[in-house]
C-alpha cells in the first residue's frame, strides 16, 4: 500500500512510470480527462486495483491543470485606472476574490 500512496504523490503510476501519458495536453482536454476519472471512480463499478490505478492518473492530471492555471495566471494582465484617471497594464495577482482598489 505505501508503493501506491508513493506513487500517486510523485505522480507516477505503474502503467505510466514517469507521468509523460499527459505531457502536452490542453487544459481542456485534461479537465475533461479528469471528469471522466472521477466518474468513473464515483460509479464505484472498478476492481480495487483499476481504482488505485484511475486515483493516480486524477492525481497527476489535477497537477497538471493547476500547473497549466498557474502558468495562465501568470500571463494574464489587468487594465487599472491611476488616481489621475490614466490608465495602466499592471500583471494579475490573485486577490483571493477581492476587488481591486
Amino acid at each position: 500500500m505505501a508503493e501506491v500512496t508513493h506513487s500517486a504523490a510523485s505522480g507516477a503510476s505503474r502503467t505510466d512510470p514517469k507521468g509523460e501519458r499527459n505531457r502536452g495536453i490542453k487544459f481542456e482536454d485534461a479537465l475533461k480527462k479528469l471528469e471522466a476519472v472521477v466518474n468513473g471512480l464515483e460509479g464505484g463499478n472498478l476492481s480495487l486495483e483499476a481504482s488505485l490505478e484511475q486515483y493516480e492518473e486524477g492525481v497527476k492530471l489535477v497537477r497538471l491543470c493547476q500547473k497549466k492555471l498557474g502558468e495562465a495566471r501568470k500571463r494574464i494582465e489587468v487594465l487599472v485606472k491611476t488616481k489621475d484617471g490614466k490608465i495602466k497594464i499592471e500583471p494579475f495577482e490573485d486577490n483571493g476574490g477581492k476587488k481591486r482598489k
